[in-house]
C-alpha cells in the first residue's frame, strides 16, 4: 500500500480551542479532560479515550478536527448516529456530510467532491465503506485532519458488541501513518481496552479514562415477577408522558410487551431486526423526534442513538454482561437530568443466560470469559451494598464513596439476615431429589406440596419433605437465585435447567461457609424510593431551581417543535432540553444574554436569536 505523503498538520495558531467551542457549540468551559484530549489531538498526538454516555465524547473529535487543517473522518457503525449528529454539526455552521449507502450514486459524488475540494470539516462514514479501495483511495487523495474511530469497542472480540469489519480498521495506522487516531468508546474493561490498543495500533498511545460515574442515573432492580405488570406500574408512577427504552432478549417478547404497553395507553414501539426495514426506520424516527414515545427493543436497537432525553431504560431480561448493561442503561440521561435505569431479574435469567453461553459455537476460553462476565452481573443484581460503588469498581474505580445516595440499595437498604439454615435445607433439597429438579419442583418439595410430580418420584417420603414450610414460594426463589448467584448451584443446560450443587456447597452444607441473604418486601421497598425521590423532588423546588415559567417552558418546546418539523431534524437538534430550561429560567431580553445560556452558539443566535426573544417577551409568567 502506498501511504499517504506527509503533510504539514500543526494545528491553526489562530484558532483557540475554548473559542470555537464557545462560538460553534455555546458551552463556556471544557469538562473533565476534554481540553487536554482536544490540545493532544490537535497536536497531532493519537489516543485512546473512554467517556461515559453524555460525557462529551464527540468534542474530542469534532474540536480537534476544526482546529487542523484538513477534514476530520468519523468512523461510526450505525447511520442514525451519523445523520444525528451531522444534523447537529450542520445546524451548529460545521461543514459536516456522511458517506453512507442511504446516498445516491449523484450525493455521494458531491460529497466526494466536497472532501477533495477542502469543502468539509467532518466526514462521518461506516467502517464497511471506509475499507473499500475506492474509499481509501478517496482519502489518500484528501487533506486529511483526524482519523476518529467511534464506539471502538467493536472491534474487540471479548466486547459486547464485537463486529468483524472493525478490525480492518487497522490499515489507517498503515495507510495514514502520519494522521492523528483517536479511538472512543462508553465502556471497556481492562481486557477489552488492551485489545482496541492493539488492534488499532495504539498501544504506545495515552489512555484518557474518564469516571464511569452517571450520578443523574438511578440505578434500580427488582425481584421479576409479573415483569410487564411491573413495567407498567413503574411508566406510570414515575415516567409517565417520557421517552424511555425497554430491552427485551427475543423478538417475539418485544412484540408482546409494546403491544401490552400500548393497550395500557403507553404509546409504546416494536424495534428488531425482524420488522420490515422501513417499519424500523418510521419506528426510530417516531423516537427521536417525538415527545413521550417507549421504544421496546432488542439490543439491536441503541447504539449510537443520540436521543438526549431518554428518562428511563428499563431491562426485562439479564444483558450478557456488565458492560452491555452500562452501555444500554447510558441512553438515559444523556442531558445530565435525573433518570432511571430499571431491571426486573430473575433466576430464569440466569438459567437462560447460561444456557446460551453453554450452547454458543464460541472457543472454551470465550465461554470462561463469558461466564465470568455473566457472574459479575449477576453479583451486581443481588449485592446489598450500593449498585454504583460495584458498577464503578468493575471498571477499576475502587476509590469511590461506598453509598452514593441514589440507588435502590442506598435509598432503601434491604435487610439481611443469617441463611445459613436456608441454604442447608435448599441445598439438602437438592442433593436427596438427585440433582435432577428445577426450581419449582425443589420449592414444592420444601414447602411439602403433593403434586403429581412430587408423587412420582416419592419425594414426600424423604426427610426434606416440607421442612420449609416457613417461606412462601416467592421467599423460597429468592433464596434459590441468591444461591445460585453465590455459585452453590448451578444450573445444568444438557439437564433442562435442573439444579446442581457446586464445589462450594460443600463448606454451606458443613456449616463452614456462612451464607447472608437479603430480604426486603418490594412494595414497601419501592414506596421508600418513591418516597424518598418525591421528597428530593419537592426540595429542589423549595431552595430555587426551579423558577422556571412552566408557561414558557410549554411555549418553547412547542416552538421548537415546529422548527424541527420544518428542518426536518430531531428537535433536540435545534435545541437541547437543558437549553431551552436555561431560557425559560433566565428569560433573556436581548440577545446577548440569550448568547450566555449554555447550548446557544454565534449560529443559533444568528437563525433563532430573533424568535426566542420575541417569545420570551411575550408569554406571560
Amino acid at each position: 500500500m502506498t501511504a499517504q505523503p506527509a503533510l504539514d498538520r500543526t494545528p491553526n495558531p489562530t484558532r483557540d480551542p475554548l473559542s470555537v467551542l464557545n462560538s460553534i457549540f455555546g458551552l463556556p468551559g471544557f469538562r473533565g479532560a476534554q481540553a487536554q484530549i482536544v490540545r493532544h489531538v490537535a497536536d497531532g498526538g493519537n489516543c485512546l479515550v473512554l467517556m461515559p454516555t453524555g460525557g462529551g465524547k464527540s468534542l474530542c473529535y469534532q474540536l480537534p478536527s476544526l482546529l487542523r487543517d484538513g477534514c476530520g473522518i468519523v468512523v461510526s457503525p450505525l447511520i442514525a448516529l451519523m445523520r444525528d449528529q451531522v444534523a447537529g454539526l450542520v445546524e451548529a455552521g460545521v461543514n459536516a456530510a456522511v458517506l453512507n449507502s442511504t446516498l445516491s450514486y449523484g450525493e455521494a459524488s458531491e460529497v466526494e467532491r466536497r472532501l477533495l475540494a477542502g469543502n468539509l470539516d467532518l466526514l462521518y462514514v461506516a467502517p464497511e465503506r471506509l475499507l473499500t479501495p475506492r474509499c481509501l483511495s478517496l482519502l489518500g487523495q484528501a487533506r486529511i485532519a483526524l482519523f476518529a474511530i467511534d464506539e471502538a469497542h467493536c472491534v474487540s472480540q471479548w466486547g459486547h458488541d464485537f463486529r468483524p469489519e472493525y478490525i480492518g480498521l487497522s490499515v489507517l495506522a498503515e495507510r495514514f501513518p502520519d494522521v492523528p487516531r483517536i479511538a472512543l468508546t462508553a465502556t471497556a474493561d481492562a481486557l477489552t481496552r488492551q485489545e482496541i490498543a492493539e488492534r488499532l495500533s495504539l498501544t504506545d498511545a495515552p489512555h484518557f479514562v474518564a469516571s464511569f460515574d452517571r450520578p443523574n442515573i438511578r440505578y434500580e432492580i427488582v425481584d421479576k415477577q409479573n415483569a410487564v405488570t411491573q413495567l407498567k406500574n413503574f411508566i406510570a408512577k414515575r415516567h409517565s408522558g417520557e421517552a424511555g427504552v425497554v430491552y427485551c432478549l427475543s423478538r417475539a417478547k418485544v412484540d408482546d410487551v409494546a403491544a401490552t404497553l400500548k393497550d395500557a395507553g403507553i404509546p409504546a414501539l416494536p424495534y428488531h431486526a425482524g420488522l420490515d426495514a422501513a417499519v424500523r426506520a418510521r419506528h426510530q424516527d417516531r423516537f427521536i423526534n417525538e415527545d413521550g414515545i417507549v421504544i421496546v427493543a432488542t439490543i439491536a436497537f441503541g447504539m449510537g442513538i443520540d436521543k438526549p432525553d431518554v428518562r428511563f431504560v428499563a431491562h426485562l431480561d439479564l444483558p450478557k454482561s456488565i458492560e452491555a448493561y452500562y452501555q444500554e442503561t447510558g441512553r438515559a440521561g444523556r442531558d445530565g437530568k435525573p433518570s432511571t435505569a430499571w431491571m426486573a431479574y430473575g433466576l430464569s435469567d440466569i438459567v437462560q443466560q447460561r444456557r446460551m453461553i453453554d450452547e454458543s459455537t464460541g472457543s472454551d476460553a470465550f465461554k470462561r470469559v463469558s461466564i465470568g462476565k455473566l457472574d459479575a452481573l449477576v453479583a451486581l443484581a443481588e449485592t446489598v451494598h450500593c449498585r454504583r460503588h460495584r458498577l464503578l469498581g468493575y471498571f477499576g474505580e475502587t476509590d469511590r464513596a461506598e453509598r452514593c445516595g441514589n440507588c435502590d440499595n442506598c435509598l432503601s437498604p434491604p435487610r439481611v439476615r443469617d441463611g445459613k439454615v436456608l441454604a442447608q435445607k435448599l441445598l439438602s433439597c437438592a442433593y436427596r431429589t438427585g440433582q435432577r429438579f428445577g426450581a419449582m419442583h425443589l420449592i414444592d418439595v420444601l414447602v411439602g406440596r403433593l403434586t403429581e410430580r412430587v408423587k412420582q418420584f416419592n419425594h414426600d417420603q424423604l426427610s426434606v419433605f416440607g421442612i420449609g414450610r416457613e417461606l412462601n414460594e416467592k421467599q423460597w426463589r429468592a433464596v434459590l437465585r441468591q444461591l445460585v448467584a453465590m455459585g452453590h448451584l448451578r444450573a445444568d443446560s444438557d439437564a433442562y435447567g435442573a439444579l446442581k450443587l457446586t464445589d462450594a456447597a460443600r463448606g454451606v452444607l458443613r456449616g463452614e461457609t456462612p451464607v447472608m441473604l437479603r430480604e426486603q418486601p418490594e412494595g414497601a421497598r419501592n414506596r421508600a424510593i418513591r418516597d424518598k425521590s418525591r421528597r428530593g423532588e419537592l426540595a429542589t423546588a423549595a431552595n430555587g431551581k426551579e423558577a422556571a415559567s412552566p408557561a414558557l417552558h410549554a411555549a418553547l418546546r412547542a416552538w421548537r417543535a415546529e422548527v424541527a418539523r420544518q428542518r426536518g431534524v430531531p428537535a433536540y437538534v435545534v435545541l437541547h432540553d437543558s437549553t431551552i430550561d436555561g431560557i425559560a429560567a433566565v428569560r433573556p431580553e436581548t440577545l446577548t444574554e440569550l448568547r450566555c445560556i449554555a447550548g446557544i452558539g454565534d449560529k443559533k443566535l444568528e437563525h433563532y436569536g430573533d424568535e426566542l426573544i420575541r417569545l420570551v417577551r411575550t408569554t406571560e409568567n
